[in-house]
Parts: structure tokens; sequence; C-alpha cells
């Protein structure tokens, strides 16, 4: 297998937990801790996860506070699924400047082979001014089958956003 790109020089990620419960410390928060290893692990200098409730104001503040900041991608994990306080889709919604929804279609057939729910994810990705934003599931499952699909496809991603037009000889889609 050949070696994953890597993201430009000092291309900057944050993990945003998407949890109630993790955030009220009733239980600890596993997606993000093993999402900023997967990210770190592909090139990016990524802090410790945020979390955040299940309220969409708060999801959004985040993804915004980033985007400010100059944040290259924003991964949310959790706040996916159908459940009456899953509104992460939403909060990114709000936001989102161009969706991208081929990237979104690939997270959720990455997962569905081993756990047919997986595309019931109602993630979405696109871009929030230059920033990347993706939303992953909460499961550890999801979030490994996410960071496999973003491996090969952020580098070229976040290069594009800063401005980075040529294509790689392989090209296709972009």
């Amino acid at each position: 297998m050949s070696e994953l790109p890597s993201p430009p020089a000092g291309a900057r990620a944050l993990v945003v937990t998407v949890s109630d419960r993790a955030h009220r410390g009733i239980y600890p928060d596993r997606s993000g801790p093993l999402l900023v290893e997967a990210l770190a692990g592909l090139g990016f200098d990524v802090p410790a996860p945020v979390v955040v409730p299940d309220e969409r104001g708060e999801i959004a503040a985040a993804i915004r506070t980033a985007a400010a900041g100059g944040v290259d991608l924003v991964v949310t994990t959790g706040g996916t699924g159908l459940g009456p306080r899953d509104v992460t889709p939403e909060a990114t919604r709000d936001l989102l400047d161009r969706e991208l929804p081929g990237l979104a279609e690939a997270l959720r057939a990455a997962g569905r082979d081993k756990v047919p729910t997986a595309v019931l994810s109602r993630g979405l990705a696109g871009t929030v001014g230059a920033t990347l934003v993706v939303n992953l599931p909460g499961s550890t499952g999801g979030v490994r089958d996410g960071a496999r699909v973003l491996g090969p496809v952020a580098a070229h991603a976040i290069a594009q956003l800063r401005g980075d037009t040529d294509h790689p000889a392989a090209g296709g889609g972009g």
C-alpha cells in the first residue's frame, strides 16, 4: 500500500466531540481521543478534543471558532444519528459555504458492510471558508472507518483550500 499524502506544512486539525454524557462527565470521551490520534498520524497538529453537549448553538460555535482561527480541518464525532438530540448535521449545515456530498457518501459507505446501520448516519462534509468540516458518528468503529476515508483525501482537500490548485498526475475530481 502506498504512503498517504501528508497535509501541507503546519496543517492544524480540531476534533469536536458532541455528547451530552461525555460533556457532563458521565462517561469518558472515547471517540474524540481516538480521532485525535488518527489525525495526528496523518500529519496534523491536533490538540485534545473539545467536548460539547448536543446543542446546536454550541456545536456551531466550536466549528465557527475553529474556522475563524485558521484551523484547516474540523472533524466532529457524535450527534449524526436519528435521536431527538442528534443535531450535529443541522449545526454544521448552518455554517457550510459548500457541501462535499461525495465525501459524506464515502464516509457512510466505509462502514456499511460491517455495520448496516452506518447508512443511517446523517453526517455532512463541506467547507467553512478555508476549513474542511467533516461529521463522523460517535462510535469508535465509525471514527476508525472515517479516518481511513479521510486519510487519502484530506491533504489534497486542504491544499486546495489553501489555494494550491495543482492536481496530481493520477488526477480526477478536483
